[in-house]
């Protein structure tokens, strides 16, 4: 790896999580009535594919840990610290992490072609709000479960219906619209990816265009 690889990875990388910052910082402030819709998943998932399950791993602690600083998040560090801060990093974190794991497997499974680098794209795009709210619902179902939080209200001591309160409470607007919101912005991750690709790589992990370009063809629109 030369240094004007190097260099460039370093770039982009700065890019992405610049974005990661920007966006998560927006969300945590900025609300439509009881809904956050929490943008930052989306250079999350790019600098997954672009740079690996590692680099996606950064980038969801650096979320998670800007998620504390949200005011929304008091309540959960009021009723346990730790327990908090471990949940909001792991989501995050795992999200990035799996998101890199799953586009890394597409590679392995030659989807670096045409027809397929794009869904392998969409695919990884996609999980990172399903491991991002999924693991939100089963952290905080463990964590209220049996507890008193308030106001004479305590969560059954029952895993299962906890986690059934906690479901229904999360898995409505907030995680439907961000989960629209990365299904409509994925397919112009793929382009976006593309173009990058063709025109200047910045130090990806996948030589998405050189080393499939005259075998494939993958980039022209033909």
């Amino acid at each position: 790896m030369n240094n004007s690889f190097k260099i460039k990875r370093v770039v982009g990388i700065g890019v992405l999580l610049a974005l990661v910052i920007v966006f998560q910082l927006i969300s945590n402030y900025v609300q439509f009535g009881p809904i956050s819709i929490t943008l930052a998943l989306i250079p999350l998932a790019m600098g997954a594919i672009l740079y690996g399950p590692i680099v996606g791993l950064i980038l969801g602690l650096v979320m998670g840990a800007l998620i504390l600083t949200a005011p929304s998040t008091s309540l959960f560090l009021s009723f346990n610290i730790w327990y908090t801060i471990l949940l909001c990093l792991l989501k995050t974190g795992l999200a990035g992490l799996i998101s890199g794991l799953l586009f890394k497997l597409f590679i392995r499974l030659n989807f670096l072609k045409k027809a397929k680098l794009p869904l392998a794209i969409i695919i990884s795009a996609l999980i990172c709000p399903i491991i991002n709210t999924f693991t939100f619902i089963l952290g905080i179902s463990l964590m209220f479960k049996g507890a008193d939080i308030g106001g004479g209200l305590i969560v059954s001591n029952d895993f299962a219906t906890a986690f059934s309160s906690v479901y229904s409470a999360v898995i409505t607007l907030n995680f439907l619209i961000e989960f629209l919101v990365s299904a409509i912005l994925s397919p112009a991750l793929v382009y976006l990816v593309k173009i990058l690709a063709k025109q200047n790589n910045l130090g990806f992990q996948n030589d998405f265009y050189i080393n499939t370009y005259n075998e494939e063809n993958i980039f022209d629109s033909d």
